[in-house]
């Protein structure tokens, strides 16, 4: 009788977006070939933090080959053919518009954190596609020959022969092999949840998704869970010495005088918005990471996704798309590899990184233009007045993300 070949084992660090549909995508692509996947969150349960999610068309039609697209089309919002509405802060009058064609089966995805983060742990527990674990922090990786040793702070410990690290901007797994910090953006931001409902009676523009563009601030609102919430995020950009003590706490409750009064010589509907915001709405420092050359590590064994690879602002709306585009190809070069038969696993992660790095690192840096853009600090744009930066204004908006949306990474 044959012996049984062991599976290929999965080490998934991290269970947010990036993880989980890394999880999905593995067994998407893997299951047949025998493998058995781990999902290690360091909390108690399963949660995102924060409201809205942006996800653009390139990850939406990720989500759609994984089997999701349906689900996940019923609790996005509707922009009503628009991706954003950029508005002058000071009046109010549109500095362009910019068109996405949603009324395809596969189209952009505004949803809740929380709703999408359901949609794909339901989707794992329902496909049984990975073992879900909590309270596993994981504090060393030991390689061990063929495997890696996962060492968790209680003590407990665990063998792979593949590490995914998907831990988000402050990765445990990325502190083992580079060494660097999280870098501050230069921008605060406060974030909450409005009801639509709530604004029906006086809304005057076709479109929920509306972006005020003002200087060194810039509100951002687009609808989320089926139409019926409007996320609200209020960038601010403040000096990393005035942080003081919020500097270190990373994200922390705010309240709504202080939103209310930064964003107070914008125009009277932005205004109104900010009224409508919870009294107590999260508060957070916008970090980014500087971009990072390898993400493979101990030959292959150790692989970076996600925001532990490419950490960046959020300002073109890019990041969760980004580790999705990572967990897709990372799950079809895991596919090639066990269907080679290699036993080369670093050349096929290296495959991985080649194909993602590029483009992720180019999303970091635009998306950081992006915001001084959205701010008026940008080349051209600082000192002047909002007429002088109208023109420039709408040559930088008009089509800046078509390089993120119309790429078909699946090839």
């Amino acid at each position: 009788m044959a012996e049984q070949r062991e599976p290929f084992t999965v080490a998934i660090i991290g269970g947010g977006i990036g993880g989980l549909f890394a999880a999905l995508s593995v067994h998407h692509h893997c299951a047949a070939l025998g493998i058995s996947i781990n999902v290690y969150e360091q909390t108690s349960e399963y949660k995102e933090i924060g409201a809205g999610v942006g996800i653009g068309i390139n990850a939406a039609q990720l989500i759609h080959k994984l089997g999701l697209g349906e689900a996940a089309n019923k609790i996005a919002g509707d922009r009503n053919g628009v991706w954003l509405a950029f508005r002058r802060s000071d009046n109010g009058a549109e500095i362009v518009t910019v068109p996405v064609n949603d009324r395809d089966a596969v189209k952009q995805l505004p949803m809740l954190r929380s709703e999408f983060l359901d949609l794909l742990l339901d989707s794992i527990r329902g496909r049984n596609a990975a073992t879900l674990h909590t309270k596993k922090k994981c504090t060393r990786l030991v390689d061990i020959g063929d495997k890696v040793r996962l060492e968790f702070a209680d003590s407990t410990s665990a063998t792979a022969h593949l590490v995914i690290g998907a831990d988000g901007i402050h990765s445990s797994v990325r502190s083992q092999f580079a060494f660097d910090n999280p870098r501050y953006s230069g921008k605060i931001v406060y974030r909450g949840l409005v009801s639509i409902e709530d604004l029906q009676p006086w809304w005057h523009l076709s479109t929920y998704a509306v972006s005020w563009v003002g200087k060194d601030k810039h509100l951002l609102v687009f609808p989320i869970s089926d139409n019926k919430l409007l996320n609200v995020v209020a960038f601010v950009s403040i000096e990393e010495g005035k942080l003081g003590d919020f500097q270190e706490s990373w994200v922390a409750v705010g309240n709504k005088e202080e939103v209310v009064s930064s964003f107070q010589e914008f125009e009277p509907h932005a205004r109104r918005i900010l009224d409508l915001m919870s009294k107590r709405p999260s508060k957070w420092v916008v970090n980014e990471r500087e971009p990072l050359e390898q993400w493979i590590y101990l030959n292959g064994k150790v692989a970076l996704l996600g925001d532990s690879a490419h950490a960046m602002s959020p300002h073109q709306g890019a990041g969760a798309g980004q580790a999705i585009e990572d967990g897709y190809i990372l799950g079809k070069a895991l596919q090639d590899y066990l269907k080679s038969q290699s036993g080369d696993l670093g050349k096929w992660m290296q495959a991985y990184q080649t194909l993602r790095l590029p483009r992720a690192q180019r999303a970091q840096r635009t998306s950081r233009e992006a915001g001084e853009v959205y701010e008026l600090q940008g080349e051209g744009l600082r000192g002047k007045t909002f007429d002088e930066c109208m023109p420039e204004l709408r040559n930088r908006l008009k089509d800046r993300m078509n390089w993120v949306w119309l790429e078909d990474i699946d090839v």
